[in-house]
């Protein structure tokens, strides 16, 4: 079996955009699913809730199977059909403030798995 590396993430999403993203990530759209492949991610999904502050959340769980994280992100980055997307989902978020520089997505903590 291939090692592979877990992912959890996390981002504010803004509550008027809510049935436009829930529209971007319908099964009829493909988006760029093929490309998380093609950079090694498996297994992504992403999930919604409202937390107590009354804002709502998009928790994001994947895995990665590659050799280089960093580097297969930065060709991810790159893919102009990626940015494409980007410009479609990122304007329906908010980022959390304590993220590391350059995310949109916190990563967050990994304290328990069970396999």
């Amino acid at each position: 079996m291939t090692n592979r590396e877990r992912y959890g993430k996390v981002v504010e999403l803004r509550e008027e955009k809510i049935v436009e993203y829930k529209s971007l990530h319908a099964d009829s759209h493909t988006g760029v699913r093929h490309l998380l492949s093609k950079y090694n991610i498996h297994n992504y999904t992403i999930y919604l809730h409202q937390l107590d502050d009354g804002k709502y959340y998009l928790f994001s769980h994947f895995e990665y199977s590659g050799n280089d994280f960093a580097a297969d992100m930065q060709l991810l980055s790159e893919e102009p059909e990626n940015q494409a997307w980007w410009q479609l989902t990122d304007p329906c978020q908010i980022p959390i403030r304590n993220r590391q520089t350059g995310e949109q997505w916190a990563r967050m903590e990994e304290v328990y798995h069970n396999d």
